[in-house]
């Protein structure tokens, strides 16, 4: 249920951004995170985003879709918070896991 919920989410702020005048895709969630991650599960994905053709890098360039996310559901955390920052990092908590 958690997954579902997490891919209705996903796509609603993918397209909000989009409305925010960004692009925005996908990273390649392939092998570069921790064992154990939830990209592995299907509960957390990082965003691309661009402004203007220029590709943002800074996690202060993605705090409007980080607080965003946070208030479409109680379960929603933004890697912007996490102590070693992620800016790009969105999830829904599982188990305790961000």
């Amino acid at each position: 249920q958690k997954r579902v919920l997490f891919t209705k989410l996903i796509a609603e702020l993918t397209l909000w951004i989009f409305e925010q005048g960004y692009e925005v895709a996908y990273d390649r969630d392939g092998l570069k995170h921790m064992a154990g991650s939830l990209h592995y599960q299907g509960l957390a994905h990082d965003l691309i985003l661009y402004k203007d053709g220029s590709y943002l890098t800074f996690t202060e360039d993605y705090t409007f879709a980080g607080e965003k996310w946070k208030s479409m559901h109680p379960l929603c955390r933004w890697g912007g918070d996490f102590k070693k920052k992620d800016g790009n990092h969105f999830s829904v908590e599982y188990e305790g896991r961000s």
